[in-house]
Parts: structure tokens; sequence; C-alpha cells
């Protein structure tokens, strides 16, 4: 009898504990991107109103170490205008990794020194947490769970693979033009390839000899 009653009180408990674990109730999974962004900045010297001397050689040494890329962002912080003329500066370093200066900077924490501005290279990430996911057993769901590791896989591509993780966020807008020559040239090209099997079967596919 006792050892009856010690297995009538596990049964529940071993039956819960199949079910535990990530629930996917739908077929939008649970496990979505997460961005995060990072600010790096770095203080210059200015003179009258433009960078001091040697000053663009140090920032293109630090964005050649920040290995500065398509989808970072750069900005001025200066909101005493010390470098009025220091902004033409920073656009030629930046310019040569095929990038502009956004119009507003992110606040960063430490005030500025007089007589130097701040260059505020904003950089994102997107991963999805708490992947893979096997919390759950669902050979043995009662409740028509999906799998607790689903959306991982295809999720977890898509933030590796996008280019702006900022896109993930607040999407990117749409071209204010449309070049219907330009959207026309794809079904052009499929529309004028000739079919796969307009040369009728090789003699080595049919088995003729």
């Amino acid at each position: 009898m006792i050892k009856q009653s010690i297995l009538a009180s596990l049964l529940p408990a071993l039956l819960l504990g199949g079910c535990m674990g990530t629930e996917n109730r739908g077929v939008e999974s649970v496990h979505q991107p997460v961005v995060s962004r990072s600010d790096y900045a770095l203080d210059l010297n200015v003179a009258g109103g433009a960078l001091a001397p040697g000053e663009q050689q140090r920032l293109a040494g630090w964005m050649t170490t920040m290995r500065l890329g398509y989808g970072d962002r750069i900005a001025i912080d200066d909101p005493a205008a010390e470098g009025y003329r220091a902004r033409v500066d920073v656009a030629a370093v930046v310019a040569r990794y095929g990038l502009l200066l956004d119009s507003g900077a992110p606040i960063t924490p430490a005030p500025l020194t007089p007589g130097t501005i701040r260059v505020v290279v904003s950089r994102m990430h997107a991963d999805v947490p708490h992947c893979p996911d096997w919390s759950r057993n669902s050979s043995d769901d009662l409740t028509a769970n999906t799998s607790s590791n689903y959306g991982c896989a295809i999720n977890r591509n898509l933030a590796a693979m996008v280019a702006s993780p900022a896109d993930l966020v607040r999407g990117a807008p749409g071209a204010e033009t449309t070049d219907a020559a330009l959207s026309y040239k794809a079904i052009d090209t499929y529309r004028k390839k000739a079919p796969s099997g307009a040369g009728g079967l090789s003699a080595a596919s049919t088995g003729g000899k």
C-alpha cells in the first residue's frame, strides 16, 4: 500500500514533467530576434572650429580598428558647437567606408570636455536568445503545442543574415521612385528563356543507342 500510494503521488508530477518547458501555442514562434545596440565614442580635439592637427588621422585609425561597415551609424555629439567646421573633416573619413554621417547623436553618459567633439559609432546586433531550445518533450504533448525549438533555426538565420539589424525593429523604407524598366527586367528574362524540354530528350535519358 505504501509503494502504491508513493507511485500514485508521483504519477501527476511525472506527467506534468513531460509537458514542462517552452510553450509554442501557435504558428508564430516565441523565439524572435532581439536587437541590441552598443555605442562607441571617441573624443577629438578641435581648433578654430575644425579638427586639430593629427586628429583626422587618429579618427581614421580608430575607425579602421572598429572595422566600420554597412549597418554602423556614425554621428557627431557637439552640443556647444565647438566643431562647427569639423563635420566636414569627420565626413571625409566616414566616406572612405561608404557611409554617411547621421544627423543626430545618441546620448552618451560622460560630459564633453571643452574644446572637443565626440564621434559616436552605434552598432546593432541581432540574436535569438535561448536557442536551440529542447526543453519540452513534444512526443507526449497533450495541448497541441509545436516544438519548444520551433522557430529557432529560421529566426537565428534571419538575425545572422540581415544586413542592418535595425531593419528588424522599424523596417526599411521603400524607394521614393520606382524604375519600371528595372522591375520588368527579371520578368522579361523569365519569359524569354526557352523551356528546359524544348530540345527533346537526349538518347542517354531515354536509354536509346
